[in-house]
């Protein structure tokens, strides 16, 4: 009887731990749960997908970023969240001032600019100097570049700008600008006297009645229509499509992919905060701009202003190759470059994802 019932309590035992084992493995089952042991028909949860960051895995490593463009990239950096993102790796963050897309290039060319924000013209550019970089994201769905003469100016029209001085950086989408603007009206390039000019250069410039026109983004361009100066073209009075976009170092982006993702994850909260803040936003780039709360206003009201991180489109994608071919023609870069080459949007759809998983979690 002795040796039966110790059978019995060592059948017992192993059934126990033989069931311990399956549920370990997630093949158990029970009433109203799938086989992965959720509620039936409900989605996993974003935690049980998405890998805690390892915060030691980039430890050391600075991320440089152009800090100054009005909008997300300035919210983003006063709020810390750029910071706290990359921080969840343990990588930094490095802030720097850089004036237009010949300014990007540069830095990025050299290594001093992991990732920026920036206009159409200069991923073109850029392309066509055979700079690595991969395009992350589309980052505005227009350019807000204006063509902007005095009150006072006797020029109504882009035709009125034969054989005047115009004030514009070369290679930014403001120079872009001038150039589909001339192209409409069948003016040639060397009718016009170009001026290559900084911002900052082309805004003294301007004022001390050195040049006659001025073809400026944002926000010099809300600073002089609101101290009276007119818009004599800009891009939806010239039906051209200038989208903006978000480029980083192919070497970066390929290096440190999830550095890559947790800038977009960032810049999306910047933009998705702005839009819930607009009077706090307006305030805060303000401050930073050192401008009058109307001009951000007026700025960040532009319909072309508005920020967007979202996949490259088709649509952006075949404008931009129109203008690439474009500037080859006009001699302005080199070699015909296929724009579709430098456009990556996965990065952009991991962090979309990842961001919804976070805020739903929240």
């Amino acid at each position: 009887m002795m040796k039966q019932y110790r059978s019995t309590a060592v059948y017992v035992l192993l059934l126990a731990v033989f069931g311990l084992l399956l549920a370990a493995c997630g093949g158990g089952t029970s009433p109203g749960t799938g086989s992965t042991g959720s509620a039936a028909g409900a989605p996993a949860s974003p935690a049980s997908t998405a890998p805690k960051p390892d915060a030691d895995k980039y430890k050391g490593v600075v991320v440089r970023l152009e800090g100054s463009q009005v909008g997300p990239m300035i919210i983003g950096k006063e709020k810390g969240w750029f910071a706290e993102e990359l921080g969840k790796y343990g990588a930094t963050v490095e802030f720097q001032t850089l004036a237009s897309a010949s300014q990007y290039n540069e830095a990025l060319a050299a290594g001093r600019l992991d990732i920026v924000r920036t206009g159409y013209i200069g991923t073109i550019t850029a392309q066509a100097a055979g700079i690595g970089f991969k395009v992350l994201a589309e980052g505005s769905s227009g350019a807000p570049d204006a063509i902007l003469v005095p009150a006072s100016s006797p020029i109504q029209s882009v035709k009125d700008l034969k054989g005047k001085k115009v004030a514009v950086a070369k290679g930014s989408s403001s120079w872009g600008l001038l150039q589909h603007a001339l192209k409409k009206e069948g003016i040639s390039p060397n009718d016009v006297q170009l001026v290559n000019l900084q911002p900052n250069d082309a805004q003294a410039a301007y004022k001390g009645g050195q040049v006659d026109a001025w073809v400026i983004f944002e926000p010099y361009r809300s600073q002089e229509t609101t101290s009276g100066s007119r818009i004599v073209a800009e891009s939806s009075t010239l039906g051209i499509f200038t989208p903006g976009y978000v480029m980083a170092r192919t070497e970066f982006a390929d290096k440190y992919p999830e550095l890559t993702v947790a800038f977009l994850k960032a810049y999306q909260r910047s933009i998705d905060w702005q839009k819930a803040n607009l009077e706090e936003a307006i305030e805060l780039n303000a401050k930073v701009k050192n401008a009058s709360k109307d001009t951000i206003r007026v700025s960040l009201a532009n319909p072309s202003s508005a920020p967007t991180n979202a996949p490259v489109s088709a649509e952006a994608t075949k404008f931009q190759q129109q203008t690439a071919d474009f500037m080859f023609d006009l001699g302005e870069i080199k070699k015909k470059v296929d724009v579709s080459q430098v456009i990556d949007n996965s990065f952009i759809e991991k962090a979309l994802k990842e961001f919804k998983a976070d805020v739903s979690k929240k």
